[in-house]
């Protein structure tokens, strides 16, 4: 899935210009294909080296979504995705859910089962 004209319309201006302009090395891969890499690895939960080819390269989308992250891009582009799912109707925050794979053990409860013995085949 990648970021629609209207989506990128949106999006384009809460980018940031990049920290150190530099004119040597490789040309800087575009901010948008960049962003659907980054989004393609955040709604997936895939590992950056999982990253298709048809994105840009993972270190770079990395990178990028490193030096995004500390300037505080993101809450603006997930309220700005906000604003534009909730005007299409697509999002009800009336009813949400809120993911439970992770629980952490109860008070009290035994850190470490005794490992059990191994059973022998039976023939």
């Amino acid at each position: 899935m990648r970021l629609s004209d209207p989506q990128w319309t949106v999006l384009a201006p809460l980018i940031p210009a990049p920290v150190k302009p530099t004119n040597r090395g490789r040309p800087r891969r575009p901010d948008r294909d960049v962003l659907d890499g980054i989004l393609w690895v955040l709604r997936t939960g895939a590992q950056w080296a999982a990253l298709p080819s048809e994105y840009p390269p993972k270190t770079t989308c990395h990178d990028r979504f490193q030096e995004w992250n500390e300037r505080h891009v993101f809450p603006a582009i997930l309220a700005a995705l906000y604003e534009l799912s909730e005007e299409a109707q697509l999002l009800d925050l009336r009813e949400a859910f809120i993911d439970g794979t992770f629980s952490a053990a109860k008070k009290g409860a035994r850190t470490l089962a005794p490992p059990r013995r191994v059973k022998e085949p039976r023939s």
